[in-house]
């Protein structure tokens, strides 16, 4: 019970991570590329000031008085030295682009596979009511803003800032007094940044929300596109994906009209540092205080100086949305995960036996809400028990307290004599084949589809588990046999086939614990007999759990327990519960046999 309940506690939602702490802890795997990459920017800095210092020195000399042959030298040299400084700097910016990408796009990487690997280990219950759609978006379009951040938008504030102090210093150098008068401007723009980022960032997480809206919502169109014909639904729910689409581009308009301010308020405020250099420069050359040659310069600098003001603009656009693609990524990898090892789990080596006790356990998907209460149940090893009862009394709920797909709330199970918290997670779930009522086929081929339940089988014991599942033969009527592919979710598949293609799976896995959720629900009257007879020979020397609607195949169970109303209804063998004149099971017996030429006939 102590360990159900830590758990519990586990369970609960992490705080989120800081998002540049989310982003920056990935980024430390490529601390070397981007060390070289910092090092580029800070060598083209460099390089970019050479240019209006030749420029200065080139008209210092064109302009001396009695220029000389060796004035004409000077030329030449300065004209070799730009030749130099451009190659320099387009092998800086080569360098600068490239290593930023590598070290942004392998930041991406890195983050998608820990979302995934999170995503593996979250609790069923998590899923329950999220979006697939969602959460895609979460996996892809939110982490794809990493990039800017770490490709463009931080290298591009590195290099303006250096740009900026740098140009500073040289402007200083070459006239103080007109250098502080250039920067008057500069408080209206960080004013106007901080004011920016206030709105900018929820206008971009709402973008990035409308956007995993569009794609949940055309995930589930796309995934149901036969509901959608049969019931002829196709104008409404193309108004509704208009109408996804149409939130998606007003979200990104909003934020867009916000950059739209931005970006020319920075570039006016700005040009109103070039106006008074304009006006006291050329005062002061006029004046003779400062050279014709200085103020060419000053003028190229002063270019300079307010280019990474205004760039300023473009990178802070990318913090923002990238900070808001990294709000979502950190509110998802805040989810607690499912329950995990206990300490001092246990690895289990070889094969269970599979004696399963329930001992009073309850269960609730929502707190107060109780699915399952005071469940005591023995089931031995080796043994076949049948699970029953009215749709929704929590049959598929109870088996999937067994792999630990949920805890229970109150009580425990145990396995072989020991709690299932004792054991580790993977190693439980190693001992379990399951056929699940909702059958699930990955895109792929037949043959991957079996193997997924045991990937390192042979090819004979493929053939066998195919044959066992009674699938053999039609697989091989398919235009590839084994190597078919059957689509998403086998939608080439028939309903019984992929009901056998997900039997076979199971058989192939040879686990000592077998849980059928409805396993032959969906096969026709033939197949279904021929099912029996291979799930028969399966069942032997292992713990069998069967959860059926059509008691004529549980009638050989050794023990069949009847649900009712959340717990417990009757329990025994089918002639022991068939004594029992007012009992469940013999009404519902007596309701099926009634139907029984009206199912048969309906399934053939």
């Amino acid at each position: 019970m102590g360990i159900s309940l830590n758990y519990r506690k586990r369970n609960s939602k992490k705080p989120s991570m800081k998002p540049f702490k989310l982003i920056f802890h990935y980024a430390r795997n490529y601390t070397f590329v981007l060390t070289v990459t910092a090092l580029s920017m800070l060598a083209l800095v460099g390089v970019q000031l050479l240019i209006p210092w030749i420029v200065r020195t080139l008209v210092a000399a064109v302009t001396a008085p009695g220029a000389t042959l060796a004035a004409m030298g000077l030329v030449t040299q300065l004209t070799v030295i730009v030749l130099v400084v451009y190659i320099a700097r387009a092998g800086l910016q080569f360098l600068r682009s490239y290593l930023a990408h590598v070290a942004g796009w392998g930041v991406v990487a890195d983050v998608r596979k820990y979302i995934y690997e999170h995503m593996q280990r979250l609790s069923l219950r998590f899923y329950e009511d999220k979006q697939v759609g969602q959460l895609m978006s979460n996996v892809v379009n939110d982490t794809d803003l990493f990039e800017q951040l770490i490709s463009h938008a931080v290298p591009d504030v590195v290099v303006n800032v250096i740009t900026f102090v740098a140009v500073t210093a040289v402007l200083l150098g070459l006239n103080w007094q007109l250098t502080l008068l250039s920067t008057i401007p500069i408080p209206l723009v960080l004013v106007s940044l901080r004011i920016y980022a206030k709105f900018v960032r929820p206008a971009f997480r709402q973008r990035q929300k409308d956007l995993g809206d569009l794609n949940a919502t055309l995930n589930d169109n796309l995934s149901g596109i036969r509901e959608i014909k049969a019931f002829t639904r196709e104008g409404d729910e193309a108004r509704r994906i208009h109408q996804r689409i149409d939130n998606y581009r007003q979200s990104l308009l909003n934020a867009l009209k916000l950059m739209a301010t931005f970006q020319p308020f920075v570039e006016f405020t700005s040009s109103l540092g070039m106006l008074i250099v304009i006006y006291f420069g050329g005062q002061l050359a006029l004046q003779g205080i400062l050279p014709v040659a200085d103020l060419v310069a000053f003028f190229l600098y002063l270019e300079m100086f307010y280019t990474p003001v205004r760039n300023l603009s473009g990178a802070w656009e990318s913090v923002q949305s990238s900070l808001a693609g990294a709000d979502r990524v950190a509110d998802l990898m805040a989810e607690g995960e499912e329950p995990h090892n206990a300490p001092g789990a246990l690895a289990i080596s070889g094969r269970v036996k599979g004696d399963i006790r329930f001992e009073k356990v309850s269960f609730e998907y929502v707190p107060g809400v109780p699915v399952l209460e005071d469940i005591s149940l023995e089931i031995r090893a080796q043994s076949v028990v049948a699970l029953v009862g009215p749709t929704g009394v929590g049959k598929s709920t109870l088996v999937s307290l067994i792999p630990r797909f949920y805890d229970a709330s109150a009580g425990k199970i145990l396995l072989d004599g020991r709690p299932l918290q004792e054991y580790m997670l993977h190693s439980l779930r190693h001992q379990i084949s399951i056929v699940l009522q909702d059958v699930f086929l990955f895109y792929g081929t037949v043959r991957e589809n079996i193997l997924f339940g045991r990937p390192d089988a042979s090819e004979a014991d493929l053939y066998a588990a195919a044959k066992m599942a009674n699938a053999h033969q039609f697989i091989m009527e398919l235009p590839d046999g084994y190597d078919t592919l059957i689509g998403e979710r086998g939608v080439k598949l028939s309903g019984g086939q992929k009901q056998r293609i997900s039997i076979a799976r199971a058989l192939l896995k040879d686990a000592p614990i077998l849980i059928l959720d409805e396993a032959t629900s969906s096969v026709d009257t033939e197949t279904e007999l021929l099912i029996q007879q291979a799930l028969e020979r399966l069942m032997k020397g292992r713990t069998t759990i069967i959860i059926a609607h059509r008691l004529s195949t549980i009638r050989n169970a050794d023990k069949i327990v009847v649900l009712e109303e959340k717990s417990i209804r009757e329990m025994g063998t089918h002639e022991e519960l068939m004594r029992h004149q007012d009992g469940l099971y013999r009404k519902l017996n007596t309701i099926q046999r009634q139907l029984e030429p009206v199912i048969t006939a309906s399934l053939n």
